[in-house]
């Protein structure tokens, strides 16, 4: 059942066959993608039809795998994209590339097999809250006047809403007459944030505050 359909001559049916598994494995896998991430149209399209593409650079070297892979490194020369993709896209790309691999050398079931597999484990670590932190860090920036002394002055709102308040990067606004402190916290409770900058608020005069979640690998590995 897991053997490769390829055990002679290449014909025009086999052929056929093993291009239409690449076609649709690829949209499985490009549906798969769009359902889980936020990508553009053109890179989901891309994920449809690079399986059918490897396997045709594998069918032309007549299932030599080393040569294959050679030639599909000389069309990396071309960038695949004009931004670095994320994690996420990654692996749909070399999911796409190992799909195309398998029609390539015939073996059908094997690339069905997969597919289901991995399509199926990507589903379910997206809807459960694996590889998700424990605890998300916020980035806090606050504004401050420049007559007041920052080392210290939030110390016991810090104590009172966070478990850790890291002072990261100090920088002046405004001509020298503003501080600008960014800070990475983590809150104790989610549902005190507006009362925590409530009180900073009182603290550094009604100026600008703000309070974002970090981002974890949105755009890198």
């Amino acid at each position: 059942m897991l053997n490769s359909i390829l055990t002679g001559t290449l014909t025009i049916e086999i052929f056929l066959f093993c291009m239409a598994c690449s076609v649709i494995l690829g949209a499985v896998v490009a549906w798969a993608h769009s359902k889980c991430n936020d990508s553009s149209k053109g890179f989901v399209l891309t994920i449809a039809l690079l399986p059918v593409i490897v396997q045709m650079v594998i069918m032309l070297v007549n299932g030599n795998l080393g040569t294959g892979v050679a030639v599909m490194g000389a069309f990396s020369l071309v960038r695949f994209r004009s931004i670095p993709g994320n994690a996420k896209e990654i692996t749909s790309i070399f999911m796409a590339m190992a799909i195309g691999l398998a029609a390539g050398t015939g073996y059908l079931a094997v690339a069905v097999i997969f597919t289901v597999l991995i399509v199926g484990l990507n589903f379910i670590y997206n809807k459960t809250k694996f590889g998700e932190p424990k605890r998300i860090d916020r980035d806090l920036n606050i504004t401050i006047p420049e007559s007041l002394d920052y080392m210290g002055i939030f110390d016991d709102l810090f104590a009172k809403y966070t478990t850790k308040a890291e002072l990261i990067m100090v920088k002046t606004a405004n001509m020298g007459s503003l501080y600008k402190l960014n800070y990475r916290i983590g809150l104790k409770d989610s549902a005190q944030a507006k009362e925590f900058m409530d009180e900073l608020r009182c603290r550094n005069g009604n100026l600008e505050i703000t309070l974002a979640k970090v981002a974890f690998g949105t755009e890198e590995l």
